[in-house]
């Protein structure tokens, strides 16, 4: 079970949002650079870049921070990049930037076709994100909220080759309240591939849950307000994570 930092990046800085009000946003890092190797120095194995302006605008606005991520980050671990991403053009540029795997969103659930060209064109580095309230997906910066159901989509975007599916309950996202478990562990039950779990990460309550529902095929969580604020230490946490999947290892052979 992967304890995944995140690096939400609004005008260059590092911040986060509550419920993803851009108008609500604490920040945290002035240095986007400095935060990523500070994250790495604490055990982390993989990063989660949010381009929370890109999310609006529908075009990456914080290029030069996420270049200055992939410097201090390096060939160390992968880092994975949503917000904005509407083209191939970008991808293949991201790509050859350093990214490891791109996360579309509120252009997957507008334009389904994209999903499956990008799934084409770069096989093995494309996750889709489906941001959810009450099991409506939400899209543009989670401003809209649509009819469309979390599984009915995850599994379309299964079968056109995606990497994972990054689940988000808006509800929760930076209000540290606890991952919601129950529709994180329905999604993974409904799909063949991986589910990343999204928003309000608090203890290790939550972290004990997710690692019960690995099997099940939670790979990760992506850990925010939580790590920033304090309220989990990332190396004890991760150190943690890495226990109970031992333990539910064994007890499953």
């Amino acid at each position: 079970m992967l304890l995944i930092p995140a690096i939400d990046l609004k005008d260059g800085h590092c911040v986060r949002l509550e419920q993803g009000d851009m108008d609500k946003a604490t920040v945290f890092s002035e240095d986007p650079g400095a935060m990523a190797a500070h994250w790495i120095s604490k055990g982390a194995r993989r990063l989660h870049l949010v381009d929370l302006n890109g999310a609006f605008a529908g075009k990456l606005k914080n290029e030069s921070a996420i270049k200055s991520i992939l410097k201090a980050v390096g060939d160390e671990i992968p880092v994975q990049l949503g917000g904005g991403i509407r083209d191939l053009e970008t991808i293949e540029r991201l790509l050859d930037d350093g990214i490891s795997t791109v996360i579309i969103g509120t252009a997957a659930v507008k334009n389904p076709g994209f999903v499956q060209d990008a799934c084409t064109a770069f096989p093995g580095h494309v996750m889709v994100g489906l941001d959810a309230r009450d099991g409506k997906v939400a899209t543009d910066g989670w401003s809209k909220i649509t009819g469309h159901e979390v599984i009915d989509l995850a599994k379309k975007f299964e079968d056109w080759g995606v990497e994972a599916i990054i689940y988000t309950d808006i509800g929760r996202d930076g209000m540290l309240k606890g991952v919601n478990i129950d529709a994180t562990i329905k999604l993974a039950q409904a799909i063949r591939i991986p589910v990343i779990a999204s928003g309000g990460l608090s203890n290790n309550k939550d972290i004990e849950a997710l690692c019960k529902a690995e099997e099940e095929g939670v790979m990760g969580v992506i850990a925010g307000r939580s790590i920033y604020a304090g309220d989990l230490d990332l190396a004890a946490a991760q150190k943690y994570a890495d226990e109970l999947t031992l333990k539910y290892m064994k007890k499953i052979i």
